[in-house]
């Protein structure tokens, strides 16, 4: 037992014992591949495969195919070595039924990449990407898109770096907070109350959770007079020289119109889609609702872009006056800082913030969230919530099923279209309205589960075709 021969000898026992069970549950059905790529402890990139499948018993699996090295994350490269492994164990890519990949260039890019490339061989191979990762990822592509949105990142990040790496900073902080607080309440700018006036945090935004960048923005806008006068202090009182140019730096860029106005923007947009970013980190999914307040966020974005400039613009003009920030003449011709004074552009200021940047932004943010949450992700999760058995089957809705199924071609051919809609309609009036064990039932994992104990997916097998389909895609929109 002690042997490293006769150690691997038994976990590849295990293996080959653990590969047959699983494929024995899988019985010939249809499953989801999980693919992540990682580095191994000799930081050779490896590739872990996952099934997701529903057994004979309807119990929804995830079980761990196999490790595999690759040399290669090439999208192709890596298709051909889930290839060549389904056809170790008798599998084709014909079998795949979903997709779930990180946010990867070469996993979920437009073209060419590995979810296009199994779509190829397998039309029904739908790939929902995680739905909160799909809303930071609006974010990153507006910060490429737009300069002025990526230096605001990178320097609320830079700065808040800098007040946490110091015991003493955070010291200095907090007590330029109590007295802009203590000065508020004298003035009456604030009022007292249980819960009101708390210390803020500083902590830095996650480059994979939007809702961290909506307080980072929020709480720097907050908390900027107390950053000035640690920034100002560290550029006085700073033993290094490289300490004290990033100070000035930082002091320099904050009292700038432009950050002001980004600063607002930025906390504006981003609280538009904070109660969407809130129900997607939710572990329970409400999935309606959640393709709801992808609309009601699209509706407010474009209001706030038809609406609320005139707003956006005073709220800015009082920080900066508050602040002691030169506030522009939008009059006047717009300079960039690229360009040479002598070269002045044929824009002027208010052209360059509200056409450039303010109508750009949420023309970018818009077109983010309608490509991420296109049409066919819209059928296909109304479809898996209309066959949620919640509340006695209340979201039921045979048209909106009818549109899911026709995402599978292969499975839902013209001719048995006819036969799963008589089929959905016997099939609710008898789950619904007759058959009392379908009563309490807390999702479509309880549901798949009662269809197979009450022999029910015999009775209705386009159904729970699509009942599999649905556990197949659902979590990996959640993940």
């Amino acid at each position: 037992m002690t042997s490293p021969m006769i150690q691997k000898d038994i976990v590849s026992a295990c293996k080959i014992e653990t590969i047959k069970a699983i494929l024995e549950e899988l019985n010939g059905d249809y499953f989801s591949l999980l693919v992540d790529e990682s580095f191994d402890v000799s930081r050779k990139e490896q590739m872990a495969i996952v099934l997701r499948y529903i057994d004979r018993n309807g119990f929804v699996m995830e079980r761990l195919l196999d490790i595999v090295h690759v040399q290669d994350t090439s999208a192709l490269s890596l298709k051909r070595a889930i290839v060549n492994l389904l056809a170790q164990h008798s599998l084709s890519l014909s079998y795949v039924h979903g997709q779930c990949y990180d946010g990867a260039s070469n996993m979920q890019g437009e073209i060419n990449c590995l979810k296009m490339l199994i779509r190829q061989e397998s039309r029904s191979a739908h790939s929902i990407h995680c739905f909160a990762h799909q809303l930071q990822l609006t974010l990153v592509a507006v910060s490429k898109k737009c300069v002025e949105v990526g230096k605001l990142v990178v320097l609320v990040s830079n700065i808040l770096n800098v007040l946490g790496s110091s015991f003493k900073r955070m010291d200095e902080f907090r007590d330029s907070q109590k007295e802009r607080i203590q000065e508020a309440l004298d003035l009456g700018e604030l009022t007292t109350g249980s819960g009101l006036n708390q210390e803020l945090g500083v902590s830095r935004a996650c480059d994979t959770h939007w809702g961290s960048h909506f307080k980072s923005f929020n709480n720097f806008i907050l908390m900027f007079g107390s950053i000035l006068n640690v920034l100002e202090s560290l550029v006085l009182d700073a033993r290094l020289l490289d300490e004290r140019a990033k100070a000035m730096g930082y002091l320099e860029a904050c009292r700038t119109y432009e950050v002001a106005f980004m600063l607002h923007l930025m906390s504006d947009v981003l609280a538009i889609t904070n109660e969407l970013n809130k129900c997607l980190q939710k572990k329970e999914q409400d999935l309606t609702n959640a393709m709801l307040l992808v609309e009601v966020a699209k509706i407010r974005l474009q209001a706030y872009r038809d609406e609320e400039w005139d707003s956006l613009i005073a709220r800015v003009s009082l920080f900066c006056i508050k602040h002691e920030i030169l506030v522009h003449n939008f009059e006047e011709p717009y300079v960039s800082s690229l360009r040479s004074r002598r070269r002045l552009g044929d824009n002027k200021v208010s052209h360059h913030y509200r056409v450039e940047v303010f109508c750009n932004i949420i023309d970018w943010q818009l077109q983010e969230l309608k490509d991420r949450f296109g049409e066919a992700t819209t059928d296909l999760l109304h479809g898996i919530s209309c066959l949620n058995p919640i509340d006695l089957f209340s979201s039921f809705d045979i048209r909106k099923i009818m549109k899911m199924a026709k995402l599978y071609p292969d499975e839902f051919n013209e001719f048995n279209m006819g036969s799963l809609e008589n089929q959905l309609a016997s099939y609710i009036i008898d789950v619904r309205d007759v058959d009392e064990r379908f009563s309490n039932l807390k999702g479509l994992c309880d549901l798949s589960k009662k269809l197979v104990q009450t022999k029910k997916h015999s009775n209705y097998p386009l159904v729970f075709r699509l009942v599999k389909l649905a556990l197949l895609r659902l979590p990996l929109c959640i993940r």
